[in-house]
């Protein structure tokens, strides 16, 4: 049974006074706190949800926008322990869409600093972490809502680079392999990039190696044919993304992690097996975290899909390494994500769509399970009587 208390000094006569109802509950594993280390110092998260990073190819030039304002404002006030930027191009080749968010230069950092600093203020203190993303073979691409196709030069798209000339789909035109010296560009302008989240105050950092994207290009031997040092073997097709790793290590004091794709789903691509050895290998260079997804790199992938059908491949890492672990994918219940976190599957759950169908997820999980989230005082006010405690303290006697 909960505990219940008062705080007093109300008094129903005046018209600023208010008491304060507390009622204790056991601690839900979800609502419990997490802290992240990093060289900056630790990074506390008040529970275990973690807002997904979704594009929402609103983006003009890589600069953000008013959506971006919106958005960003409803996912800080979500309740979540913290909040990952969608994939924010590190140059302006490596968009998704023409319409995908940038950190690559001084105009793309400046709207990026603005919408977000203004949506921060706007929200209960939360920790912010972006994801940092180049597309590779996927780049030049429309908008999900255009079809998502390719886009060629002539209808403003421009040529893609991969680590190897192979097209994502086999009616597309190949990519360009990336030169020696591309590579190296590359690795400066995620350095870069990092240096500019660094400067707004953003507290953790995702590198994107999953979804079929560049890093995640380097890792599979679907995509990638090379055969210099940074192809064939698991060393060689490892090395770009560890050296992308190493050089924002190098520049940014934060939390820092990476999301990577487990398996490709296709027969000789990327294993579990290999995604556990690469985060182990990231570890030893200064890992905070790592995002267990999968997918993305091969039309010929066959997924099995079904609720955690995920969690395992969060549960083999978590288990072969130690480190702070994310779980991803059709995880929708409250209950679900408890039962997750307590049986130690992962650390953290992070939700994408469900939060954009529902950016009070967690409002209605601390309803279910008994625990609080903060929330914006504008908002107090708002909760229906079986969902009293959601906010700590429920307010009383106010006139």
């Amino acid at each position: 049974m909960p505990s219940l208390w008062l705080c007093a000094d109300y008094d129903p006569r005046l018209p600023h006074s208010q008491a304060f109802l507390f009622l204790e509950f056991p601690l839900s594993h979800l609502f419990s706190e997490f802290t992240l280390t990093s060289p900056r110092g630790p990074l506390t998260l008040a529970n275990r949800a973690v807002v997904a990073p979704m594009c929402q190819y609103s983006a003009v030039d890589g600069q953000a926008t008013d959506w971006h304002l919106m958005h960003w404002g409803n996912m800080l006030n979500s309740g979540a322990a913290m909040f990952i930027i969608e994939a924010t191009a590190v140059t302006a080749r490596a968009r998704i869409t023409p319409y995908c968010l940038g950190l690559w230069d001084d105009a793309t950092a400046a709207a990026l600093s603005d919408k977000l600093g203004r949506a921060r203020k706007m929200a209960p203190k939360m920790p912010v972490c972006i994801q940092l993303a180049h597309a590779g073979r996927k780049a030049s691409s429309a908008a999900p809502w255009q079809g998502g196709q390719l886009v060629d030069a002539a209808h403003g798209g421009w040529q893609p680079e991969a680590p190897s000339a192979l097209p994502h789909l086999p009616e597309e035109t190949p990519p360009d392999e990336i030169s020696a010296q591309g590579l190296e560009d590359i690795k400066q302008a995620f350095a870069k990039a990092a240096q500019r989240a660094e400067a707004m105050g953003i507290e953790a950092i995702e590198l994107h190696g999953a979804h079929g994207y560049l890093l995640h290009q380097f890792l599979s031997p679907l995509a990638n044919a090379r055969t210099d040092g940074y192809g064939g073997n698991f060393d060689g097709r490892t090395r770009f993304p560890m050296e992308v790793f190493q050089a924002v290590r190098a520049v940014y004091k934060g939390a820092l992690g990476m999301r990577l794709s487990a398996t490709d789903w296709v027969e000789g691509g990327w294993t579990p097996e290999e995604t556990a050895d690469f985060a182990l290998r990231l570890k030893l260079a200064g890992a905070d975290f790592v995002h267990i997804s999968s997918a993305g790199v091969s039309p010929q992938q066959k997924i099995a899909i079904g609720p955690e059908y995920q969690v395992p491949f969060a549960k083999l890492v978590k288990q072969k390494t130690g480190l702070p672990t994310i779980a991803v994918g059709l995880i929708t219940d409250p209950q679900q994500a408890e039962d997750i976190v307590a049986r130690g599957d992962a650390d953290l759950i992070a939700m994408a769509r469900a939060f954009l169908y529902k950016p009070r997820w967690m409002w209605e999980a601390a309803a279910a399970l008994k625990g609080t989230v903060e929330a914006s005082p504008q908002y107090w006010r708002c909760l229906p009587r079986e969902a009293q405690t959601v906010f700590g303290a429920v307010r009383i006697g106010q006139r």
